[in-house]
């Protein structure tokens, strides 16, 4: 896959809308893995399929965790899912620490504090303390940032790097190869679920002490992500410790991974190395604003890549409002598939950098595209 497939444009239902560019996005995903394009929209909808939640409404992404917030100078988003997240808000803030026994987030005192601040401060900040917070951008169109600039993905056709590293071997199917699944939450794991209903062998690989953080929400989606996979805890660490993940990672034919870079140089692993180890490999890396560049240690998750991205409806009447639930993760897990699918039959030798943000926002400006497109 040298570049992502045209979606097209359809004039019918919601043509231009943020959901139905995303859900024709997916058909084009769908088809080039040879797989029924009328899949596309259960699987955008498949966490709210299954789980409490639904679709994101208005400024409130479907789980709840995220706001679209109002800045002095336009719109943020502002994702706060995991508990320690909370504890993070006197520092990033000045709020009181929150001691409700039931985690309730200040929505209303993050607003009030927020609304006179510029978002790049409220952003910049936040991020420096490990929080998933974004500036939304008046249009995707408009988007070319430093981080674009740097890995060259401004290319809504090409919101990916790839890199030929180590050697080729001939032509393969995913059949019967070995997938070596460390990522977690929704991208990496529909990617993976994706390769296995296509032969691979999929070994899901957790951490001992921090297993996949998708285990703490409703069962049913994660057990639906991770179907026919294998299942292995080993310690995350570097040096002596992590003897068991770097055994694992040495008999994969493909490896899947969602770290920002600094936690695998924590752990001494090098994807390079990897891949020059043995012909033919593939590493997926997906991350939230990519691998390389000044962003590339930023958090991120669906909801706020997506925000980041664009991929909001409502943007141009200045009203921003989430599109489906977390969309740039099952948007990026399939996009995933097919560039490992389309590494594979080239023969490997390739690291593949998938950004959340990038992907949501080749999604976006086809919105934007089709938008003007109707208006006219």
């Amino acid at each position: 896959m040298t570049a992502v497939p045209d979606t097209g444009c359809s004039p019918e239902g919601e043509a231009g809308s943020g959901w139905s560019a995303a859900v024709r996005f997916a058909s084009a995903a769908l088809h080039h893995l040879g797989r029924d394009q009328r899949d596309a929209e259960s699987l955008l909808r498949e966490r709210g399929l299954v789980a409490a939640g639904g679709i994101g409404s208005g400024a409130r992404s479907a789980n709840g965790s995220c706001r679209l917030l109002r800045a002095s100078d336009g719109w943020v988003a502002i994702n706060l899912p995991r508990p320690g997240d909370l504890e993070l808000l006197p520092a990033w803030l000045g709020l009181p620490e929150v001691l409700d026994t039931d985690l309730t987030v200040p929505w209303e005192e993050i607003a009030g504090v927020i609304a006179p601040r510029e978002s790049d401060a409220v952003v910049s900040s936040g991020q420096e303390l490990g929080l998933a917070v974004a500036q939304v951008p008046i249009s995707a169109a408009e988007q070319v940032d430093v981080q674009l600039q740097h890995r060259g993905t401004a290319d809504p056709s090409r919101p990916f790097v790839l890199a030929a590293v180590g050697g080729t071997v001939g032509a393969r199917s995913l059949a019967g190869l070995r997938v070596i699944d460390l990522s977690s939450l929704w991208a990496g794991p529909l990617c993976s679920r994706l390769l296995a209903e296509a032969g691979a062998e999929v070994i899901k690989v957790e951490s001992v002490s921090r297993p996949d953080g998708a285990r703490l929400g409703d069962r049913r989606f994660f057990d639906r992500l991770h179907v026919g996979k294998e299942f292995v805890q080993v310690p995350f660490e570097g040096g002596a410790s992590g003897a068991a993940l770097r055994s694992l990672l040495a008999e994969a034919d493909v490896v899947i991974e969602g770290s920002r870079p600094r936690a695998l140089e924590r752990l001494g692993i090098d994807p390079a190395e990897v891949l020059a180890a043995r012909p033919g490999r593939v590493w997926l890396s997906i991350t939230a604003y990519g691998r390389t560049g000044p962003w590339r240690n930023r958090v991120g998750f669906g909801d706020d890549a997506a925000a980041a991205a664009g991929l909001l409806d409502g943007l141009a009447v200045d009203a921003p409002r989430f599109v489906g639930d977390a969309i740039a993760d099952p948007l990026t897990g399939l996009l995933a598939a097919g560039l490992v699918a389309d590494a594979v039959a080239a023969g490997g030798g390739m690291l593949i950098d998938l950004a959340l943000r990038e992907v949501a926002r080749s999604v976006a400006l086809r919105a934007e595209l089709q938008l003007g497109a109707v208006s006219r």
